[in-house]
């Protein structure tokens, strides 16, 4: 493998296939504490405003704290707030749309339903002086994120969803809850990860014979985070491996933002990335990325994400795509949400048809506050990077189970395939 190959090959996700077995359950301690505290809960859903189109992964934030939550599949939220908070206002805000605010105050238990409106720029609308290139833009993108991201390590508390099925059967659902010990971007420092509560859904048969596993838990979506992990996509060296080209501007919060297109040059044969950067036009501050991984070359691909797999079975992947977003506070931007969807395809020597499988990792940093460097977390107590989190949780039994924690809002889907899979465990244990 080249010294390219050998740079992507540093990947931000890989995927763990293995043989069916069920591995020991260990459930994190809790902290009893967090749970008792009372709070206010708001469902609701963000909408298009002339269509009706659910948004999915919007941003909702209490102004004036650092409390918030996202949207699900279905443009659907929850946000809870503590019970003594009466006053306040919610910002609410959309790639490509019209940001508003709401007070507290408006916001019933159920039912709350948000339109926003859509509204888009021309890059010669922007009053700054345009750059002259693409490629100088991200350049200076790069260059100004010791001045435009947090400089002091803080203590993040995010959510984390994983699913895994085959074709459309739920296989496995696992969710936590987890404290993120965010490093200065300009630091070398790696983030740690401490899990605080997580539980799962599992059920293996399936799967079949092969049984597919996230290996990196957290730290998969974590990664996505392209400003504080630059290695993993725009290094010194492979930045020059791709083309860049301004699309049609567009507002985010309201402020112009260049949206630069990006993929790899077509001389370069090892799968690099293709996608589309959100730079806010005043500061250069990234402040979301959306991209896939080039699947031309199969073998390739598989080589970068798939860690292990039986003998005498073709793995490949035949979707690899990426989110992330950043949020601003007090003049600084932050990880605030990344998203990967992956799909692969298994093909077993000496059987008929193939099966495909499809993974979902998000995380969304639902509070966070000025903190130590997290050095003071002990070894034993830290996530690491190759976890599978699957075997590490524990069951859905609970529904208060979060607690005063903001998490994103389960699809109907999840909750469906929950039920579905305590059903059939339940009739096997029978």
């Amino acid at each position: 493998m080249n010294s390219l190959a050998s740079l992507t090959k540093q990947t931000m996700i890989s995927c763990l296939l293995c043989f069916t077995m069920l591995f020991p359950m260990f459930v994190f301690p809790q902290d009893t504490d967090v749970d008792t505290l009372k709070f206010k809960e708001f469902k609701g859903k963000i909408v298009d405003s002339a269509t009706g189109t659910e948004l999915v992964f919007a941003t909702l934030t209490v102004m004036n704290t650092n409390i918030s939550t996202i949207t699900n599949t279905e443009g659907e939220f929850s946000l809870k707030v503590p019970v003594d908070m009466s006053e306040g206002n919610v910002l609410i805000n959309f790639l490509g749309y019209q940001s508003k605010t709401l007070s507290l105050n408006k916001f019933q238990r159920n039912g709350n339903l948000i339109e926003l409106e859509p509204s888009t720029i021309e890059l010669e609308e922007v009053s700054l002086s345009t750059p002259k290139d693409a490629i100088g833009l991200v350049r200076k993108m790069l260059k100004n994120k010791g001045s435009n991201y947090l400089d002091v390590p803080v203590k993040m508390t995010a959510f984390y969803r994983e699913t895994i099925k085959k074709r459309r059967r739920d296989a496995s659902l696992s969710e936590a809850v987890a404290y993120i010990y965010k490093q200065p971007y300009t630091s070398a420092r790696r983030d740690i990860i401490q899990l605080f509560k997580s539980r799962k859904s599992t059920n293996y048969s399936r799967l079949d014979t092969v049984a597919l596993k996230l290996q990196g838990g957290p730290f998969t979506p974590l990664y996505i985070d392209v400003m504080k992990y630059t290695d993993y996509i725009f290094t010194d060296e492979l930045i020059d491996n791709y083309t860049f080209s301004f699309d049609q501007s567009t507002l985010i919060n309201d402020k112009p933002v260049y949206v630069v297109n990006f993929r790899q040059r077509e001389n370069i044969i090892d799968p690099l990335f293709y996608g589309k950067l959100y730079i806010d036009a005043e500061s250069t501050a990234l402040t979301s990325a959306v991209f896939n991984l080039n699947l031309e070359n199969r073998q390739l691909a598989s080589e970068l994400l798939v860690a292990r797999k039986p003998p005498r079975t073709d793995v490949y992947p035949t979707e690899a795509a990426y989110r992330v977003d950043y949020r601003i506070k007090d003049g600084k931007w932050y990880f605030g949400y990344a998203n990967v969807q992956l799909a692969f395809v298994v093909d077993k020597k000496g059987k008929l048809f193939n099966s495909k499988y499809y993974v979902s990792s998000e995380m969304a940093v639902t509070d966070w506050e000025v903190d130590g460097t997290g050095r003071e977390v002990k070894p034993r107590d830290r996530l690491s990077p190759t976890v599978i989190i699957s075997d590490e949780a524990a069951g859905f039994s609970d529904p208060e189970f979060w607690g005063a924690y903001n998490v994103i809002e389960p699809e109907k889907s999840i909750e469906s395939a929950i039920n579905k899979i305590q059903r059939q465990l339940k009739r096997e244990e029978g």
